[in-house]
């Protein structure tokens, strides 16, 4: 893996990192928001490099029997599930979004786990922030061979 494809890896988990984050504070602003449904962000890795994944690949490639293929990591978005459990239903019979019996759901957000969530997404991003600084000061060391 060349140091442009590290950096690489690095601003697309930054992208989905930051998106991720915006997701959690829209959660976490609309938690007294009657109706609102909590939205969960979807990533998944950009290849499969489990074990399985990695024997299946080497399955595939008769010749280079014994050599681990090349993967190249990362992540990727892939958009937003609202999440299933059901808001508390309050009876509030003036409220506009009242339905005919007076009752509106409130939101379904846990402003615990949003929190929680959200630092997970802050710490991966921090961490793929240090990715990229340590390519490009790998990047600086070798132009400094060069000369």
């Amino acid at each position: 893996m060349s140091i442009m494809e590290s950096i690489n890896i690095g601003s697309n988990a930054l992208k989905t990192h930051g998106m991720r984050l915006d997701i959690h504070a829209k959660n976490i602003a609309n938690v007294d928001t009657p109706n609102y449904v909590r939205r969960i962000p979807v990533i998944n890795a950009t290849e499969d490099i489990s074990f399985h994944g990695v024997m299946n690949a080497m399955k595939e490639d008769v010749f280079g029997t014994g050599t681990l293929p090349y993967l190249q990591g990362g992540v990727v978005f892939n958009g937003c599930v609202e999440d299933p459990t059901v808001g508390e239903r309050i009876y509030s019979p003036g409220h506009p979004d009242a339905d005919a019996n007076g009752y509106i759901r409130a939101s379904n957000v846990n402003a615990m786990v949003d929190m929680a969530d959200a630092i997970m997404a802050q710490r991966a991003y921090e961490a793929n922030l240090a990715l990229i600084n340590i390519s490009r000061s790998m990047a600086a060391k070798a132009v400094e061979i060069g000369r």
